[in-house]
């Protein structure tokens, strides 16, 4: 149920801060300073809020105007964007493992009039000509001030955006997706409206701060009275810790894309199971979960409630299905049945018409308040996705061309069925195939590159680059591979590349994408 203040609340800050107002001293974020573990609660966070606020408030900053934020979540990181919320600044989350080139590529774009990081930041090569700061448990100092301005806004509204989260983009340069206070609110009571956590749960967020799955997990907790329990990124490449992790912080549910349980369930079951009276709930997104998994993952947590979530940047998430308990041996794939409360998941066929009929594939579009606002400086882009309304086209609204396909079930509950487009998902983050193209295309020799991605049965996916080179031009995988880590995140470098006389095109001269992956795939049949 929600609380009358968040009924009323308008903006980002006023809806996540209710429980300053209703539960001022029950624990609202898990803090660690110093390997240290703390507790701090809603009025904690509030003051820490107002206390950023206050600071950022004196360097005459107008509505409208964008601060980067770069961090791992945490207390002060949900405190920063609560105070840039305060202020009507929208703020673009980074993470600290960003590459320098793509951080700057973002900086470019934005033109952010400050750049706050925290005080544990060791980044280095930031361009002067904006604002600089650090924050943390101890405060929000800034170190060079942004350049003086006069501002123009008087109020900011529920329509200003909110945020900005920046995705890999088909440009081949990332892309913003820009959120408005309205739009997220909207989604936020959608999800909540599932019952997912209770207030006394304590949520374990496995996503990195940039990723708006991150956004997703601080709502769901604040937005229920809970807690956020914010897992180290570090840990998520160790089973045995991350497990422990989870049983020394009491976390009741774990959210995050389906390999964060891999490892643990492959060599760390006992260990697991012994979390099944703790553990009352799995939330994932990202990325399809192996069924075999799925059905482990349930014999090892008999009480959790596993959530598939599914949906984009541009909407945060589409729908909230259960998974059912247990998994039908029959079933071979898990629905995304339907939208969450407030939107609705419409399948059209290329003739824009609408599809009910079962098992009939066709592009998935949503029809939601909870809509991103447009892509940032790419009115095009935008435009190929907010379409005027295909069932109701004079009415001026517009809906979302998700470039998804997917098709009904017997009940009309929605399965996906992958992209229409060379998007793909990596680790629970959106990869468009041709920023990883574009980089590998800059190396010396290469002449041309097609990306892929590649099944593997029981594991990840990989990443397989298949490029032609020069005359003469020999290719140093290893070189290649630290030229794209230079520019893109760990999980968009390439962990296969393969060199072709030629790369395959279909009839209509594109890329031939099946083709490559069938070649793969044969060569390990054989």
């Amino acid at each position: 149920m929600f609380t009358h203040a968040q009924n009323h609340a308008e903006k980002l800050h006023e809806f996540l801060l209710a429980g300053a107002r209703l539960t001022p001293e029950k624990p609202a974020v898990m803090e660690f300073v110093d390997n240290e573990v703390g507790l701090l609660s809603y009025r904690q966070l509030e003051r820490r809020t107002e206390s950023y606020a206050t600071v950022l408030g004196e360097l005459g900053l107008d509505i409208g105007d964008r601060v980067l934020l770069e961090t791992d979540t945490s207390p002060s990181a949900i405190a920063a964007l609560l105070a840039c919320s305060c202020l009507g600044l929208p703020f673009v989350p980074v993470s600290p493992e960003t590459p320098t080139k793509r951080l700057l590529s973002i900086m470019e774009s934005v033109s952010p009039s400050l750049y706050l990081r925290a005080v544990d930041s060791r980044r280095e090569g930031v361009p002067e000509g904006m604002g600089t700061g650090r924050f943390g448990p101890e405060g929000l100092t800034v170190e060079r001030a942004p350049a003086p301005r006069t501002p123009v806004r008087q109020e900011s509204t529920a329509a200003d955006p909110a945020y900005m989260v920046f995705t890999s983009g088909t440009t081949g340069r990332p892309k913003g997706v820009v959120m408005s206070h309205r739009a997220i609110l909207s989604f936020y009571r959608g999800m909540l409206g599932h019952g997912i956590v209770a207030p006394e749960s304590r949520v374990a967020s496995t996503a990195p701060f940039q990723f708006d799955f991150s956004l997703l997990d601080i709502g769901l907790a604040l937005g229920s009275g809970a807690t956020v329990v914010p897992v180290p990124r570090a840990l998520l490449r160790w089973p045995r810790r991350f497990v422990r992790f989870l049983r020394e912080t009491g976390a009741t549910q774990v959210n995050g894309a389906p390999s964060i349980w891999r490892g643990a369930l492959r060599r760390e079951a006992e260990e697991l199971g012994a979390l099944g009276d703790q553990i009352r709930g799995v939330l994932f997104s990202g990325e399809p979960f192996p069924l075999p998994e799925v059905r482990r993952l349930q014999e090892l947590l008999p009480h959790a409630r596993i959530v598939n979530c599914f949906g984009s940047t541009e909407s945060v998430a589409a729908s909230f299905t259960d998974v059912p308990r247990p998994v039908p041996h029959g079933l071979t794939q898990l629905p995304i049945g339907f939208a969450h409360r407030g939107a609705e998941m419409m399948l059209l066929d290329e003739e824009n018409r609408a599809i009910t009929e079962p098992g009939v594939v066709g592009h998935i579009h949503l029809r939601s308040s909870s809509l991103f606002t447009g892509y940032w400086g790419d009115p095009e882009a935008t435009a190929k996705a907010l379409v005027p309304d295909p069932l109701n086209p004079l009415t001026g609204q517009t809906v979302f061309r998700t470039g998804d396909l997917g098709h009904r079930g017997e009940g009309g509950e929605l399965y996906f069925d992958g992209r229409a487009d060379s998007q793909v998902k990596i680790r629970g983050n959106r990869v468009e195939l041709t920023e990883v193209e574009r980089r590998v295309a800059e190396f010396a020799g290469v002449t041309a590159a097609s990306a892929v991605l590649l099944p593997v049965e029981g594991t990840d996916p990989v990443l397989a680059v298949f490029v032609t080179l020069a005359d003469g031009a020999e290719l140093d995988e290893v070189e290649l591979g630290a030229f794209c880590m230079e520019e893109l995140p760990d999980y968009m470098a390439p962990q296969q590349i393969h060199v072709l006389d030629e790369i395959p095109v279909n009839a209509n001269g594109k890329v031939d994408r099946p083709a490559l992956v069938e070649r793969m795939s044969a060569q390990l049949r054989s």
